[in-house]
């Protein structure tokens, strides 16, 4: 197994399919890091149980609120549901503002600060030893994982580069319902109906593979962070700096992470996981699992486009000097 990682570490110009490949390997060379991810993601993993299951619950609903909204609809009373306890009629009116909307904030703030500050924890240690082992060859012990794992002027720092790509990927994602509602609320003013789903699929296809691509470029500033201790605004220019000619790359890499994702949760949306039993525990078990290989997968992706980056300067030095050389001297 280590001669088979040491000769996937030194491929070069690797495309997608061998940055998954090395990925795999590392992550299961190794029992003790497998043991280690699976300790330090236990705060995540239970919060994530809960945040999933009201948020699939949500998904689940929001169709049957959004008909309900008096403005979609010329007959209220058509999507109102009628039951009959003791001879009383009761009509459950679906509300807006006062069932969906708070589901709505809690799910904002449960992703905005427990969540995204569990999954940066297990995020870096998972990043600082992931490149631990990529660059040596002797098998690390629990012992030293743990020992080794923490740092805190390192997290301190790194925590920075996390809030600016919060900061930066929740503004993307606001525009993804602004431009279905503006393209909405402008083709119907025309009438073209018929045309809002196209151009809706188009805009949002195009918003993603966006947010997909600047999600390699952020990603990229943390492992930054973590490996060669640049933060912030700093980190952020470093990736922009190294992901230039690799960034067709880094949103396939996203690409695949994100179908995945999309896919177990509809799958889990179809077999109703979120109303209880064993499913949801898989699905999120499965979901930790792929989110530390994502991570894996971004320390290697930055080492071999900072490794191409410096091979093209060092090649252009070369050439500057050769031509120098070369040069008719007066």
């Amino acid at each position: 197994m280590e001669n088979e990682t040491k000769q996937v570490i030194k491929h070069k110009n690797m495309d997608i399919f061998h940055i998954l490949k090395q990925t795999i390997i590392i992550y299961f060379k190794n029992i003790n890091f497998i043991l280690f991810t699976f300790l330090t993601s236990l705060p995540y993993f239970f919060l994530m149980l809960y945040f999933e299951t009201l948020f699939q619950q949500t998904v689940v609903q929001t169709p049957q609120i959004i008909s309900s909204l008096p403005f979609l609809e010329k007959n209220p009373i058509r999507f109102q549901s009628i039951s009959i306890t003791n001879n009383i009629l009761l009509i459950d009116v679906p509300s807006f503002s006062e069932d969906y909307l708070p589901v709505l904030l809690q799910l904002a703030l449960i992703y905005t600060f427990p969540l995204h500050f569990l999954e940066f924890c297990s995020t870096v240690i998972t990043m600082k030893l992931s490149s631990k082992l990529i660059s040596s060859d002797n098998k690390m012990s629990l012992k030293d994982m743990f020992q080794n794992s923490i740092d805190i002027s390192m997290m301190i720092g790194t925590f920075i580069t996390s809030l600016y790509v919060l900061t930066l990927s929740n503004c993307l994602l606001i525009a993804f319902p602004w431009t279905v509602s503006n393209c909405y609320s402008l083709f119907s003013v025309f009438g073209l109906y018929l045309l809002v789903p196209l151009i809706c699929c188009v805009a949002v296809g195009k918003l993603l593979m966006v947010y997909l691509e600047w999600s390699a470029i952020w990603n990229m500033s943390i492992v930054i962070s973590v490996l060669d201790g640049i933060y912030g605004v700093g980190a952020l220019r470093v990736s922009y700096f190294f992901s230039s000619g690799n960034r067709k790359r880094g949103l396939l890499l996203m690409l695949v992470f994100f179908v995945f994702g999309i896919c177990l949760r509809l799958i889990c949306i179809y077999f109703e996981c979120y109303k209880g039993g064993n499913g949801i525990f898989l699905q999120i078990g499965i979901l930790t699992v792929v989110n530390t290989l994502k991570w894996v997968s971004c320390v290697i992706y930055f080492n071999d486009c900072k490794e191409r980056k410096l091979e093209k300067i060092a090649d252009l030095e070369k050439g500057k000097v050769k031509l120098e050389s070369n040069a008719p001297k007066e």
